[in-house]
């Protein structure tokens, strides 16, 4: 077996050497590749932490195995940190990384205790204080989910921890931790969030850089697969209450809430697909804006879809009716002039009993639409809002993933310009290869995804900038077909680099890509 492995790694050297010498495919890019270690393997589950100091850090686990890889920025492995303070039950790890350091919070249980955790690392992934004890949950058995959920400022200075406690179904008992920036507490408090049964859902949970918790809470009636009476939810930082807004007054049926946090104008956006009648054809696009420092709605507004954005979503020969039905709200991009970017994509999958719709999946990561084994829950995110995974599990099924479409609002929600990225991505068992990644350079936005041409899989990068012109760059291209790119599952790590996993031959390795 070492002597397989010593074979694979030689080779996979050899060719990284001989890409070196190759003229670049691109010269506004420049791709650098890790070796592959021999206790990753293609199921080895891993968090990209970020750029810290001058290293690369990755969080890896395998089974009860938990380290960080330290990469130079040559991505050449400098240590693999193991955790043996994790060796518990390990349950879940979240980072918030920083310039120079990272805090690294974690849940182990030990007996019948949950203990959430935090530990400071340095740049090698190296202890910089003794773990601390955030908080405990004694539950009596075996947890099989995280318990606490982890969020933190876009500056970073306010972190939060919180759980809740549904034991209840009809009033949801939250547990809020408040920190600085240094792991210091601020406050704990307790919430009572009154519920109707198996009705009330909520949106993601964001934290604002007043350290002020915000989400959405919906309903659902009847079990239906459309939502109406969306409220906006503040849980303010020095307050032990919460502060329930009204805010859809229209009779239109709403399709999942996105949230994105307005800091700089102090506004909070929501946006969804809708319909005109439940499981209609998605007609538009609904938005409203909420001024924090008015407390009341800034604007609201509803964005028809027309002919001309059908064609785009869809091509000209395509049912413009149902053109945007398998489209997913991806990204919210905020300007510092309050404007805004949207980025949806087509994703779908199909199998030999039929395709599956977006009603099919669109509550799945919820935790009312099926039992739990325990009393406390915390909101569990996809970023794709559908049931793929890393690894799918059915050769019958296939995972679609096509047109991107870009809209570009102004301040006050009206429609600048639109445009689309076309691409036709299809893979089976996995969705691993297929969607994109999306880096932000400032002056325009990178969309990397895979492409087959002449049966070779390739790294493409189509760009748009400020004007809504979408540029082609040259094909990046993969290693002698041996590495295939993820690139839904990178991460930007800083203002012109991004971490993309791969995989070679049955092994997990990682690509940096500077712009």
């Amino acid at each position: 077996m070492m002597k397989i492995i010593k074979k694979h790694l030689f080779r996979f050297t050899l060719i990284i050497l001989v890409q070196a010498l190759l003229p670049l495919a691109s010269s506004a890019q420049r791709i650098t590749y890790s070796e592959p270690e021999r206790e990753d393997s293609r199921r080895t589950d891993f968090e990209i932490i970020g750029k810290i100091g001058n290293n690369i850090l990755i969080f890896k686990n395998n089974r009860n195995d938990n380290a960080v890889s330290v990469y130079n920025s040559e991505m050449k492995l400098l240590d693999r940190v193991k955790l043996d303070y994790m060796d518990d039950r390990w349950i879940n790890v979240d980072f918030v990384p920083y310039s120079n350091h990272c805090w690294m919070i974690y849940q182990v249980q030990r007996k019948s205790i949950v203990y959430c955790m935090a530990v400071k690392l340095d740049q090698n992934a190296k202890r910089l204080t003794d773990p601390i004890e955030l908080d405990t949950t004694r539950i009596g058995w075996a947890a099989n989910n995280k318990i606490y959920t982890t969020l933190y400022s876009d500056d970073k200075q306010k972190i939060m921890v919180f759980k809740i406690n549904n034991r209840n179904p009809k009033n949801f008992v939250f547990t809020t931790l408040l920190f600085d920036a240094e792991m210091q507490k601020q406050n704990r408090h307790q919430l009572n969030m009154p519920m109707e049964e198996r009705n009330d859902y909520f949106t993601d949970f964001l934290l604002d850089n007043d350290g002020d918790m915000v989400f959405g809470k919906f309903v659902r009636k009847n079990g239906s697969d459309y939502i109406s009476n969306v409220k906006l939810v503040i849980k303010k930082a020095n307050e032990e209450k919460f502060y329930i807004k009204e805010m859809n007054k229209s009779e239109k049926v709403l399709d999942e809430v996105r949230i994105k946090i307005d800091n700089t104008n102090r506004r909070y956006l929501f946006t969804a697909l809708y319909y005109k009648q439940k499981r209609g054809n998605v007609e538009g696009l609904y938005s409203l804006i909420w001024d924090k420092n008015a407390d009341s709605v800034y604007k609201e507004s509803m964005l028809a879809f027309n002919d001309d954005l059908r064609r785009q979503a869809k091509g000209p020969d395509a049912n413009l009716r149902i053109s945007f039905n398998d489209y997913f709200i991806n990204d919210i991009i905020i300007r510092k002039d309050g404007g805004y970017l949207i980025t949806a994509e087509s994703m779908y999958t199909t199998s030999r009993g039929g395709a599956f719709n977006r009603w099919d999946y669109m509550y799945w990561n919820n935790p009312w639409a099926s039992p739990i084994d325990y009393y406390y829950w915390s909101p569990y995110y996809s970023p794709w809002r559908s049931p793929w995974n890393r690894w799918g599990g059915s050769s019958a099924t296939r995972y679609h993933a096509e047109n991107i479409m870009i809209l570009s609002f102004d301040k006050d929600e009206n429609l600048q310009w639109s445009n689309v990225i076309s691409k036709t991505q299809f893979d089976d068992e996995t969705d691993a290869l297929v969607s994109h990644s999306l880096m932000n350079t400032g002056g325009e936005l990178h969309f990397l995804f895979n492409l087959y041409e002449r049966r070779t899989l390739l790294l493409n990068d189509h760009s748009i900038g400020p004007d809504g012109k979408i540029t082609r760059h040259p094909t990046l291209k993969n290693l002698e077909r041996g590495v295939e790119f993820m690139p839904r599952l990178g991460k930007q790590v800083s203002a012109s680099s991004m971490i993309i996993p791969c995989q070679y031959r049955n092994y997990l390795t990682f690509a940096k890509i500077d712009f």
